[in-house]
This record gives C-alpha cells, sequence and structure tokens, in this order.
C-alpha cells in the first residue's frame, strides 16, 4: 500500500483485492482447474486493510472478484473497488420539525459536540411529539457534516457578537492564502503570551509577553522583543526599531487588541503615510503567517529554554535574537523556498528611508482640543494642569498633541496645518509662588491709548438715531412727570 493512502479508501480495498486474484490473471489455471485454485486461495489467510488481522474469504467472494478484474483489461484494479453507495451525495432524509430543531440548537450552542447536540434532541423529541420519528445519532451527524455545520470551541460559554459576525464571514465568504507582491508592501504585527515564565529584576515570575514585526513577501522578521505588558507603550517602541532596522512600510495588519487600537498608534501610522488594516474579531486565519510564527517560536526557541531554571529577562531578549537573526531569518521558508533574509534583500521593496527618532517620537501622539482657562492660562490632560504661553492666551480652544504614558512631551499644535507651535509644562505652583510674573506684550488698545474721547460722551449711532427723530417733526412720544405735581391729562 501506497505510504499515506487511507487504508479505508476505495482505492486501498481495490489494490488489496487484486492482491488476492492477481496470481490467477498472472498465471491462468488450466481449463477445468479454476475450481481448484479458487480453492486453494479461500484456505489462505490475508491482512485485512484496515485492521491488519488475518482473514480467508470465501470461493465464491474470490471468484466474483476474479470475473470482474478479468472483464476489465486495461484497468483490472479499478474494476475491483468498492460499489458506491446510490444515495451518496443525496440530501440527508429528516422531517421538518426535526431540521428546524437541530439548525436551533447548533445556532444557540456552536461549542457543543454532535453527540451531546443529539442528547438534547432526544429529550426534546420526548417532550414535542412532532420531534418523532427523530432519526439515529449518525443521521444527525451527516446532517451537520453535509451543511458544513462545525463545533467551533469557543472557550466560553457565551457566543458573542463578534463571534457571530466571524461566523458570518466563514459561511459567506471564501477563505484564500494571499501574497504581498514586494517587500515592505505589507507588515504584520501581534503580541503573544509566552508559555514559560521568566524572572523579574522585582523577583517575581511573569509570563512575558513577545512583540513581532514580520514581512509578509520575504516572510522576515523585522524586530521581535519580550515586554512584560501589551500595552501601546510597548507597541510603539518594539514598532519603531522595526522601522529603523528595515525602514517604513507601505501598510501593516494588527488584529483588534486595545494596543492596536490606540490613538497614538493609528494617529501615529497615519502621519507616517502608513496604512492601519485590522484583522475581523476572533480570526485569527486572516493574520495566519504571524500565528505560524508564535508556534514556531513556541516549538523551537521557548523549548531550548526549557531546561534554564532562572530565566532573567535580559537573557531571553538576548537569546531570541540570536534565534530570529542566525536561524530563523536564514532557514529556507517551506512556503517561498529561499531564506527570508535573503528574499527581504533581493526582492523588489516598496520600502522608505526612516525618519530620525524625534520624528518618530512626535509622530506616535494623540491630538485633542482643550479649552483654555482664562483665570490663569492652563488646560488640562491626564488630570494634570499644564500652562500655556500668554503668546495664546487669546486662544478659547487648543490643539495638544501627546501620548499617555510621555507627558514630559508635550506640544502645542496648530490644529490647521500640523506645525508644533510650543512644548507645554506641567503647572509648577511652588515656582510660581516667588510672586515673579513675566511682563506681557503691549495690548493693541495701547494705539488708541492717547486718543482725545467724545467730549458729549455720546455714542456716534445714538447721535444719528436723535437726529434723525428730530426730523420726522414728532414730538417725543412720552408725558414728563414732574417730581411732587400730578400729571397732566
Amino acid at each position: 500500500m501506497s505510504p499515506g493512502l487511507n487504508p479505508s479508501s476505495p482505492l486501498a480495498w481495490a489494490r488489496f483485492r487484486f492482491s488476492v486474484v492477481g496470481s490467477l490473471l498472472s498465471s491462468p489455471p488450466p481449463k477445468g482447474h479454476l475450481k481448484e485454485a479458487l480453492e486453494v486461495l479461500s484456505e489462505k489467510s490475508w491482512r485485512h486493510p484496515i485492521t491488519d488481522e488475518p482473514v480467508t474469504y470465501s470461493i465464491p467472494t474470490i471468484e466474483r472478484w476474479f470475473y470482474a478484474a478479468r472483464r476489465q483489461k486495461n484497468d483490472p484494479v479499478t474494476a475491483l473497488r468498492r460499489i458506491v453507495r446510490k444515495d451518496l451525495g443525496a440530501q440527508v432524509t429528516m422531517t421538518e420539525p426535526v431540521r428546524h430543531a437541530v439548525l436551533g440548537l447548533y445556532r444557540d450552542h456552536r461549542n457543543w459536540t454532535a453527540k451531546l447536540l443529539y442528547d438534547n434532541l432526544v429529550v426534546l423529541s420526548e417532550e414535542d411529539a412532532s420531534l418523532r420519528p427523530l432519526g439515529s445519532y449518525s443521521t444527525v451527524r451527516r446532517f451537520l457534516r453535509a451543511k458544513g455545520l462545525r463545533r467551533i470551541r469557543s472557550g466560553r460559554n457565551t457566543w458573542r457578537p463578534g463571534m457571530e459576525r466571524a461566523q458570518a464571514r466563514l459561511d459567506q465568504r471564501e477563505v484564500r492564502s494571499y501574497e504581498a507582491e514586494y517587500v515592505g508592501s505589507l507588515w504584520h504585527l501581534d503580541f503573544h503570551v509566552s508559555s514559560q515564565k521568566v524572572l523579574t529584576a522585582h523577583g517575581t515570575w511573569v509570563n512575558p509577553v513577545a512583540l513581532a514585526i514580520l514581512d509578509d513577501y520575504s516572510r522576515l522578521i523585522c524586530h521581535v522583543q519580550w515586554y512584560l505588558s501589551e500595552t501601546a507603550e510597548d507597541l510603539v517602541h518594539g514598532l519603531g526599531q522595526a522601522f529603523q532596522k528595515r525602514g517604513l512600510p507601505r501598510a501593516i495588519l494588527t488584529d483588534n487588541g486595545s494596543a492596536m487600537c490606540a490613538h497614538e498608534f493609528t494617529e501615529g501610522l497615519s502621519r507616517l503615510g502608513i496604512t492601519h488594516d485590522t484583522t475581523l474579531p476572533y480570526s485569527p486565519y486572516q493574520n495566519g503567517k504571524q500565528e505560524v510564527f508564535w508556534s514556531v517560536l513556541e516549538g523551537r526557541l521557548m523549548a531550548m529554554l526549557e531546561g534554564v531554571k532562572e530565566l532573567p529577562f535580559s537573557l531571553l531578549n538576548e537569546a531570541t535574537l540570536a534565534w530570529v537573526e542566525l536561524e530563523q531569518n536564514n532557514t529556507v521558508n517551506s512556503e517561498t523556498n529561499e531564506k527570508p533574509i535573503d528574499r527581504f534583500l533581493h526582492g523588489r521593496d516598496v520600502l522608505r528611508a526612516c525618519p530620525s527618532s524625534e520624528t518618530l517620537k512626535d509622530a506616535f501622539r494623540q491630538e485633542t482640543l482643550r479649552t483654555q482657562r482664562k483665570s490663569d492660562g492652563t488646560v488640562s490632560l491626564e488630570g494634570l494642569r499644564f500652562e500655556v504661553p500668554s503668546a495664546y492666551r487669546h486662544l478659547e480652544r487648543v490643539a495638544i498633541r501627546y501620548a499617555r504614558w510621555n507627558l514630559g512631551f508635550v506640544h502645542l499644535v496648530d490644529q490647521r496645518t500640523g506645525t508644533l507651535l510650543s512644548p507645554l509644562y506641567p503647572l509648577d505652583k511652588t515656582e510660581n509662588g516667588d510672586g515673579r510674573r513675566r511682563t506681557l506684550e503691549p495690548s493693541i488698545l495701547s494705539a488708541v491709548a492717547g486718543a482725545e474721547p467724545c467730549k458729549d460722551g455720546m455714542a456716534p449711532l445714538l447721535k444719528k438715531l436723535l437726529r434723525e427723530y428730530s426730523a420726522t417733526g414728532i414730538p417725543p412720544a412720552y408725558l414728563p412727570k414732574t417730581e411732587g405735581k400730578e400729571t397732566e391729562a
């Protein structure tokens, strides 16, 4: 039997039967002696193709196989295949009420096995006569298979809306493998919690989190680093190093984690001209290349570190970088048949030069609007008050660019052009308590400070109204009242 051939397949059975009757075809018995040859074969024991147990076959069975193979001169093996059932591919026989009950149970409990679903269906049939006759367990199982209703291991008892949308997409859209056409056209990045604990400098055992950035075309690991958390700060820290090592890509694909959806990260990619795409929730297959790398990392790197009893965090990062650069990036990939580093260096690329560290630091910040206090010219940011320079004291609403993990790098920005106007610093009440104050720039009113005011003090508009009212010739429409005297009627 050929390696990897299913023992129960029709071809396997055909080859087994041919091995039984093959001697009759290669050395046909003399005329009138076929029965004697069949009796000899019926007394022999054969290895069953599935159970591998010794088995014998009757004379009529071997005779039937012999004549079937002899009639088919071109391909006698095919003639010995098992006969295909006439109802193969036909719709599973099931009443409409039972069909609806099965679909209803599967819709509400997609993590149930077919056996558990059938057992509950039996209980429902005992209470509802319309579900009888129910049919066998194999009937229900074949119905589920025929409709593609597979068990989905959610890990939870509840079926979340995001999982519903993910399953609906799988039901309505086909899944196909893909690959970017150029180096730097698409990068993948993701976090992964290690299966092995490390010892931190604080004397605690934690499961570290790895951040890996992978180029889609070359499968090159642009950068990988372990962290103690999975925050946007960690993500920006690791991604910035990948940019400085390899350059700026055109697009990045991530999942919908909180770090990947943080404003600092998304706005930073936008300022650098990088398209940010996210996978559908509960659809890890969309980022399959990244998932494959995690299995390799656990199966090789972490397996080689199992013997280290007290694994320091620094040693883990050093070992990971050495393994990635010298083995992972220099091992021929089974899909591309090339080393990732060679494919990265020799392939056509659309990468751009990485800007300076200060530019990256400025890019990965979020921009927000704040109302400036008229009393002391400050704004509130993450629970702290920042002083706005007096040159911008006339602005009611100001745009501020900052990162939540670095409130020492905050800037006032022109919202229309994106130009950084001035750094902002936290309010220091102790420093302001010395009583010294800067002199403000001369007010625009100082230009008219020496102008002579109106002699009669009356506004020009009111003078004009009095002149027009007097020109009408109509007396003032009121009765004057003198104090102490009655008003004349």
